[in-house]
């Protein structure tokens, strides 16, 4: 998701072909499907200073998990999936490559 794919050029100069790229689309499971949802929804809600992005901004994000109705139990493990998938993908942009 946050890893920049090869331009076609660079997959040619591999002696590779695009078509060797492709994989099969992967179905979250059931409990994660909601998370999953609301990491997307707030795929533009990145804070970033100079050095880039530093994590989502909170207070859309709860803005958003306010309207969906959760119980409390359900509110705090919502955030922490998000909060675990925040942390996997600032891991990816900052991965040294």
């Amino acid at each position: 998701m946050y890893t920049k794919a090869p331009t076609p050029e660079e997959i040619e100069a591999t002696g590779l072909a695009v078509e060797d790229f492709v994989s099969e689309a992967v179905e979250p499971w059931p409990d994660n499907l909601v998370p999953l949802l609301l990491f997307q929804f707030l795929r533009t809600q990145w804070r970033s200073g100079a050095g880039g992005p530093s994590g989502l901004d909170y207070t859309v994000m709860h803005r958003k998990m306010d309207r969906m109705g959760l119980d409390p139990d359900e509110y705090d493990q919502l955030e922490h999936d998000i909060q675990i998938m925040e942390i996997a993908a600032l891991n990816c942009i900052y991965a040294k490559t």
